[in-house]
């Protein structure tokens, strides 16, 4: 096996919920051009066949199913949906999240808990599912951000607190798991890339931003997706309970 080789994923399966837009179709795109067959998970079903098309593009199998991973039937719906369509689950990217923007004192309880069912508790229950049935060899990818490691200038407590959080619980699935079921685990920490979540920010945040960032730029989907390839592959094998920032160097600067 050439170096090369190892970065392949052929007759592997991956889950990649979020999957309907942004960097979601990014993921799924590079996961099917590295040689995965891919099950996406997304509460906008109705988007979802437009990156499924993006899978045949590159010529594999891929099975759509609607999820919402605030819920544990859901997610195990999807796993289960996976495992019927392929047998197997080789590779999940817990991608889906939502982002919010609202002061610490005016924020409600619903508010505050509706991030967190989302981008971690949903996370646990899609890595808790696909745990289960994983052989070793597999690999858990949660998309964390920098904001669980740095700030942003933004009122986002929810939000941090909620990719922090999935931070912690990338290193303790990672310490439950490599050794006695041969699963790695380990979190992605994007800086800014152009997505749904960036064309919401008010006129001159970004702008701001990157005079933190010392690449200077935002960063590129397809960028992100390689590294979802990296650490899904056998190229990543000795990679496990990290958390690894893919940001132009904010969280240095």
């Amino acid at each position: 096996m050439t170096v090369n080789d190892m970065f392949r994923l052929d007759g592997k399966v991956a889950i990649v919920t979020g999957a309907s837009s942004g960097l979601g179709v990014a993921f799924a795109q590079g996961l099917a051009e590295a040689g995965a067959d891919v099950v996406l998970g997304a509460r906008r079903a109705d988007r979802l066949e437009q990156t499924a098309r993006l899978v045949r593009d590159a010529g594999r199998r891929v099975h759509t199913l609607a999820t919402d991973v605030a819920d544990p039937a859901q997610c195990q719906a999807l796993v289960d949906a996976a495992m019927a369509e392929f047998g197997r689950v080789d590779v999940l990217v817990n991608n889906a999240g939502v982002g919010t923007s609202v002061p610490a004192t005016r924020e409600t309880p619903e508010q505050f808990r509706a991030v967190l069912d989302v981008n971690l508790n949903g996370c646990y229950w899609m890595a808790q599912a696909c745990g289960r049935v994983m052989a070793p060899g597999s690999s858990i990818i949660n998309i964390s951000s920098v904001l669980g490691l740095t700030t942003g200038g933004l009122p986002q407590a929810a939000y941090s607190a909620s990719k922090a959080g999935l931070n912690g619980l990338t290193r303790d699935l990672a310490q439950q798991w490599t050794g006695r079921k041969g699963i790695r685990v380990n979190s992605l920490a994007p800086g800014f890339f152009a997505s749904e979540m960036t064309d919401t920010y008010q006129p001159g945040y970004l702008e701001k931003v990157m005079a933190r960032v010392p690449a200077g730029r935002l960063g590129d989907g397809r960028e992100l997706a390689a590294t979802v390839v990296f650490l899904a592959s056998d190229a990543a094998g000795y990679v496990t309970g990290q958390t690894l920032p893919v940001d132009g160097g904010l969280t240095i600067a």
